[in-house]
């Protein structure tokens, strides 16, 4: 019996543009951008902040021997924020309705530059809404200083939502998180590329 549903929020709820990222980053004269921003995880500095090892100001800190100009935050977070293309309005609608039948909860690696910045305003599309008016219960990665597929972090996110595995159904866009969840007895889709989280539903 499915009472919850859990969603990775890039390349499910969120759209991605991994390249634009590193075009950006690039653009502004980093060096081996490509190697740090992958499609479905970070290396360096960038999986530091997504663990929660460093904050957004050491992060900036860290990387600026990467690039070969003075740079400046608002720079730095601009080009970061390439990597999210934004919500569909249908989704955000799909999530608010799929609220009365079910906890509808956010499982995230994520970082504090995009989750207070381009994140937080894609929530707000629809005039007096945030993110907390979609979910009820968020994790993220650089607030629970672990990182999918790790256990820890869907440990952290049962302990603090408040669900149990048996009873929640998990999607995600990456075959390792998918296959990590399940491992750990959830039900959990993978969505991929082209597809929606309602599709998937509602073939269940």
């Amino acid at each position: 019996m499915i009472k919850n549903l859990l969603f990775d929020l890039g390349g499910v709820i969120m759209d991605l543009d991994r390249d634009r990222c590193v075009r950006a980053f690039e653009a502004l004269g980093m060096r081996d951008a490509e190697d740090f921003l992958g499609v479905y995880g970070q290396k360096g500095a960038f999986l530091a902040l997504e663990r929660g090892d460093i904050d957004a100001d050491e992060f900036r800190r860290e990387i600026r021997p990467l690039f070969d100009r003075e740079v400046t935050d608002e720079e730095i977070d601009s080009a970061f924020n390439q990597f999210l293309t934004g919500i569909p309005q249908e989704r955000l609608r799909a999530l608010r309705q799929l609220r009365k039948r079910y906890g509808v909860y956010l499982l995230s690696n994520t970082n504090p530059i995009m989750m207070n910045g381009f994140i937080a305003e894609e929530f707000r599309q629809e005039e007096g809404m945030e993110m907390k008016d979609y979910f009820d219960g968020v994790v993220a990665s650089y607030v629970a200083k672990c990182y999918k597929p790790d256990r820890e972090i869907f440990d952290y996110a049962c302990e603090k939502c408040g669900i149990k595995p048996e009873e929640t159904l998990f999607f995600d866009d990456s075959q390792a998180n998918v296959d990590a969840a399940r491992a750990l007895g959830f039900y959990a889709e993978l969505v991929a590329p082209g597809t929606e989280f309602t599709e998937i539903l509602s073939r269940r």
